[in-house]
């Protein structure tokens, strides 16, 4: 047996490693290949290890690099990968700089590092396969032979001659159009639509597709009461019209554009993306053409207006350019700004019409019909779009968003108020000095600091108020009142007249009567002195009064605590020669102006605060903005920017059939001419690629299953004319999302029920014909959503921020809302856990399609997570705290919520049993009940559609 063990292990391994053919890759493996590892090899390894370097005789060491023969084959060492291997892989240690040390011309970065290491690991997916082993020769892209791909081709479609209409089914059988183009797929293959999903089933197809939660028991009895033909368009227009619609598809569409609110790089926070996924969700609401949609991201901030409410939208609609993970560090600052480009380009040309265009940043595209220098064409736009102020570490925009008239106007009369009194301010600053200390030699006569006094107790040295003398001051800690003293007295004796200062920082937690004592040669004298208030004398110094003092004996002031309350604050005595002192009166004046521009400087001060504290909000959100200098640039040989080819000026790919005689200028960097052109009505991929989306997000596969590769190394549409019929209705209702989704939620089809027969099993396996509907499992957000609603947990309040005040970076940090899933913050180094094990989409690429896996962490997370115990043990209180209820009424009433249908009998009879279950004697009803719950969520009914 164990035996037999090892041999099937053997040729599992076996066969994952097995090389495979261009036409074999999974789109995923292509780019990654495309956008990670063909791009080093031909900047950094080709000069010496290709086809071109042995034509010139420059071949190094016997190896090519060009060829996945090549690589597995090696040189004069040996092969230069191991399969699945990569520390034993001789090209990986090259690069890393362990061997040989490859390139010569500088080690690479250790993310490239990282992507070599992840393609010898899963196999070295390549497509540079051919017969011979080698790669012929490009040969250059025939752009007009290339636009007989299906997919550049102009939308048509035939109608079908089917029946689409049954009179079979009991309730609400009539279907539409789009079932004749489904019904013809299946009658070629001999096979036909299976039977409607039951009233329940669909109900709670509908309430998650279209809103994200499950059905309300009271939605479900409404439903299911519901006689009239027309009951399920009257559910669909109620789903339709609720907030959480956009909720819901503004969450995918957030996965098209890679939305997050941090970067990778040392976890910085965006604390405004929340502006543009708040667009989105009432964008979905609002139903906002698609055509609108897509031009206000690409060029917002440059479209007019009616008001300032569109212009906001506009603008924030623009931060879609500013969400891509790039490395702001990166010091090489035009291979950053390259790189930006890349990256929109990227999101933009995937995301709107299923083009991999990336592939062209280093060579023309080896697979579609598009040239290297269309690529630099469309990245001249974005060259001269402003994405990020650059400095040692780069910086996204914020710029302020426009305010209505009424806000506008009192913003302006804050500035110029807080200007005139900053102004004010910075003037008096200049004339008195607040802030910076002085030392005691620039001071007349003899100075005491506090470092010479002869001090009683424990003071504290302190520097935190700056308007002291020498190096700092000292305090009592407001602690210890009597027990401390602090005793100034000058070196030698002094002999005649002198005016005695004191020295403090004064601050609103000083004493308010601090006996300061002078010996003189009379006697004593006491002054109280108040060290709330700022002293007169360049805002350190109050006079005592004026001594004689005897040669012989040293003047003192002594300082005591007893009886104060607040801080006690000693720094510096000073004693001045009674001519110094009368020369100072003279300039009295100078003195008061001095004074009254200090007391004016404190009170503006506070004057500014108070305003400052008022202040109108002037909120700013992430947009990009036109460079000063406009113009085209150059194609980057092999992608370096720092080897330079023939211009390219700006432009779009040729190959898409749209007609333009549009003329770049310098004055701006065009964008507003590719939104124009992406929507225009005779680019056939904008709307083929969004209804395809629409379609996998509701049958969970597309029409095309690449939804984010229309390509030729995507796969072609199951139903092109379907496809296309759709895209024209798309267009035919002024691209309305919600009419579009409403058509197909209306058809048969959708509502089809997932049980499948064994014909079509044996025929369609992967029901691409669509004989019945897909069972799917409900994505990380829909999961978490449905446990805060049946719990009675889920906050439901709309748009704003949930990254916590405290947060100053996305690392560990706590994600603990109430609210819906789409509103938690998408953190790029700290995905929700449940997010994460739920396949939440990377938010750092374009994901159309996300993975959808069944695993033991899944099950192990529904067990032991704190948050499903949590929810489990809310639910199972606010069931108990019902008294209206017994164990039967609460378990068929969690079953109907949580499943969207009526308890089984075997049900009610093993979950009441359960929750009696005697021999748990320690274990209380509160416990029985949460854990009852806890399965609930965690079973296979609560998780999946059917």
């Amino acid at each position: 047996m164990k035996l037999i063990t090892h041999i099937i292990v053997a040729f599992i391994a076996s066969q994952l490693l097995v090389p495979l053919a261009a036409d074999e890759l999974t789109p995923q493996e292509l780019e990654f290949f495309e956008t990670k590892i063909r791009p080093v090899l031909v900047k950094s390894c080709y000069e010496c290890h290709s086809q071109q370097a042995a034509k010139n005789n420059e071949l190094k060491g016997g190896l090519r690099l060009d060829t996945r023969q090549g690589i597995l084959r090696g040189g004069e060492s040996g092969p230069a990968v191991v399969l699945g291997k990569p520390d034993e892989s001789l090209l990986l240690s090259s690069l890393a700089y362990d061997s040989f040390e490859m390139p010569p011309s500088g080690k690479l970065s250790d993310v490239i590092l990282a992507d070599f290491r992840k393609w010898i690991s899963t196999g070295l997916a390549d497509p540079r396969l051919k017969a011979s082993g080698e790669e012929k020769e490009t040969v250059g892209i025939n752009v007009a032979e290339g636009r007989k791909f299906w997919a550049y081709q102009p939308l048509e479609y035939t109608l079908p001659s089917s029946s689409w209409t049954t009179a079979t089914d009991r309730w609400d059988s009539v279907g539409n159009q789009i079932d004749g183009f489904v019904i013809a797929k299946l009658s070629g293959a001999n096979l036909q639509q299976g039977p409607l999903a039951s009233r329940e089933v669909l109900l709670r197809r509908l309430t998650f597709d279209l809103t994200g939660l499950p059905p309300t028991v009271a939605a479900q009895n409404a439903f299911l009461f519901d006689t009239s033909p027309i009951a399920v368009e009257r559910v669909v227009d109620e789903l339709l019209a609720r907030p959480e619609f956009g909720q819901r598809w503004g969450r995918h569409w957030l996965d098209v554009v890679r939305y997050a609110d941090s970067i990778t790089l040392r976890g910085f926070l965006f604390p405004e993306a929340w502006r543009y996924r708040d667009y989105v969700i009432g964008s979905f609401n609002e139903d906002r053409p698609f055509d609108q949609f897509v031009r206000q991201q690409i060029s917002g901030d440059l479209m007019s207006a009616d008001g300032y409410r569109q212009r906001q939208e506009q603008i924030t609609a623009t931060t879609f350019l500013t969400l891509g993970n790039s490395n702001l560090e990166d010091q090489d600052k035009a291979k950053l700004r390259m790189d930006v480009v890349d990256e929109q380009l990227d999101t933009i040309f995937r995301g709107f019409l299923g083009q991999t265009i990336g592939c062209a940043r280093c060579h023309d595209h080896k697979f579609d019909p598009i040239p290297t220098k269309d690529y630099y064409a469309l990245a001249g736009i974005f060259r001269n779009t402003k994405t990020l102020n650059h400095s040692n570490v780069s910086k996204w925009i914020e710029v302020p968003l426009p305010l209505a008239e009424t806000a506008e106007n009192a913003l302006r009369q804050f500035e110029a108020e807080s200007g005139a009194l900053q102004q004010r301010i910075t003037e008096l600053q200049g004339k008195v000095d607040t802030d910076q200390p002085l030392t005691a030699a620039s001071l007349a006569g003899i100075v005491v600091d506090d470092e010479q006094a002869i001090l009683t107790g424990l003071w504290q040295r302190s520097a935190s108020v700056k308007s002291y003398i020498g190096v700092g001051y000292q305090h009592d800690f407001d602690k210890g009142k009597g027990d401390k003293t602090a005793l100034f007295q000058t070196p030698t004796g002094l002999d005649g007249e002198y005016e005695v200062r004191f020295s403090f920082a004064a601050a609103s937690n000083r004493t308010k009567a601090l006996p300061v004592t002078v010996t003189h040669a009379a006697g004593k004298t006491t002054v109280i002195v108040d060290q709330t208030v700022t002293p007169p004398i360049k805002n350190r110094l109050i006079s005592l009064g004026r001594f004689s003092f005897k040669a012989n004996d040293r003047a003192q002031v002594l300082v005591e605590t007893t009886g104060t309350t607040g801080h006690v604050i000693i720094d510096a005595v000073q004693f001045l020669p009674i001519a110094v002192a009368d020369e100072q009166a003279k300039e009295s004046n100078v003195v008061r102006d001095e004074q009254r521009d200090a007391a004016e400087l404190v009170n503006l001060t506070s004057q500014l605060k108070k305003l400052t504290a008022r202040q109108p909000l002037h909120p700013l959100v992430m947009s990009v903005q036109e460079e000063e200098e406009i113009g085209d640039i150059s194609i980057h040989v092999r992608g370096d920017v720092h080897n330079l080819g023939g211009a390219a000026p700006r432009g779009f790919l040729q190959v898409l059939p749209i007609s333009t005689d549009i003329v770049f200028t310098g004055k701006e960097s065009g964008r507003h001419e590719l939104g124009e052109w992406l929507a225009d009505r005779d680019n056939p991929l904008l709307a083929r690629v969004f209804v395809n989306r629409i379609w996998h997000w509701l049958f969970g596969t597309g029409i095309v299953r690449s939804v984010d590769n229309f390509g030729a190394t995507g796969e072609p549409p199951s139903h092109p004319e379907l496809l296309d019929y759709l895209a024209q209705r798309l267009q035919q209702n002024q691209w309305s999302t919600k009419n579009l989704i409403r058509e197909i939620v209306l058809s048969r089809t959708y509502r089809l029920s997932s049980v499948m027969n064994e014909e079509s099993i044996d025929v369609d396996p992967e029901n691409r014909l669509l004989s019945h509907m897909n069972r799917r499992r409900l994505d990380a957000e829909c999961i978490l959503d449905a446990m805060l609603s049946v719990s009675g947990d889920l906050d439901r309040r709309m748009g704003g921020s949930e990254i916590t005040a405290a947060a100053k970076n996305d690392y560990n940090y706590q994600h603990s809302s109430r609210r819906r899933a789409v509103y938690w913050p998408v953190l790029r180094n700290s995905v929700a856990e449940v997010m994460d094990v739920f396949d939440f989409a990377n938010p750092s690429m374009v994901v159309g399609q996300r993975d959808v896996s069944a695993s033991a962490p899944q099950a192990l997370f529904m067990m032991n997570s704190e948050r499903v115990m949590d929810l489990a043990q809310k639910t199972s209180r606010m069931y108990l705290n019902d008294p209206r209820l017994d164990d039967t009424q609460r378990v068929k009433h969690l079953v109907q919520v949580a499943f969207g249908r009526a308890a089984t009998p075997p049900e009610i009879l093993l979950f009441t049993k359960f929750l009696d279950d005697d021999s748990l004697s320690d274990v209380t009803k509160e416990q029985k009940l949460t854990q009852l719950i806890q399965t609930i969520f965690a079973s296979v009914d609560f998780r999946y559609v059917y």
